[in-house]
């Protein structure tokens, strides 16, 4: 009776631990809820930023706003799990962070994009961002974090 206990319990903790790393893999995560949602996340993306200079602590931590849930994409045969994180609501069309972390949570990559604040409505923001790369992302990962900014319909 005890060794039935014991196993019911040791796997209702499993299951109920796991849900989280679970959730993170199949894309029901928010980009600013990932540093927490597993610990091999946090170490990625540490190793990305720790050399860089100048990134502001929302993006240090990725702790912005997230109001989409990270989706599963496909480049080069790879599988990543990707999102956007913007500084505030207020400002995502200035300040924002589209990522990538690869399926095994060994790689990460980021593209950094800002635009002016006060740019006039009929100004494209594409035409007057500024973009950085973090983890040096090869040639398909810049083009797959550009498109997940594409996605947006007040980019243009």
């Amino acid at each position: 009776m005890k060794g039935t206990l014991y196993r019911a319990l040791a796997t209702a903790l499993l299951v109920g631990g796991s849900t989280t790393a679970m959730a993170a893999s199949d894309g029901q995560v928010r980009v600013n809820q990932l540093l927490a949602s597993d610990p091999e996340y946090q170490e990625t993306w540490h190793d990305v930023v720790e050399k860089e200079q100048r990134l502001p602590d929302w993006v240090l931590n990725l702790s912005g706003i997230s109001e989409q849930q990270m989706s599963a994409v496909e480049e080069d045969g790879d599988r990543f799990l990707v999102g956007p994180l913007c500084e505030t609501a207020q400002k995502c069309i200035n300040k924002r962070l589209i990522v990538a972390f690869s399926w095994d949570k060994e790689d990460a990559y980021g593209m950094l994009v800002e635009v002016p604040e006060g740019l006039p409505g009929d100004k494209s923001p594409t035409r007057h961002a500024d973009y950085r790369w973090l983890g040096k992302p090869d040639e398909g990962m810049q083009k797959l974090l550009q498109e997940q900014l594409k996605r947006d319909p007040n980019w243009y």
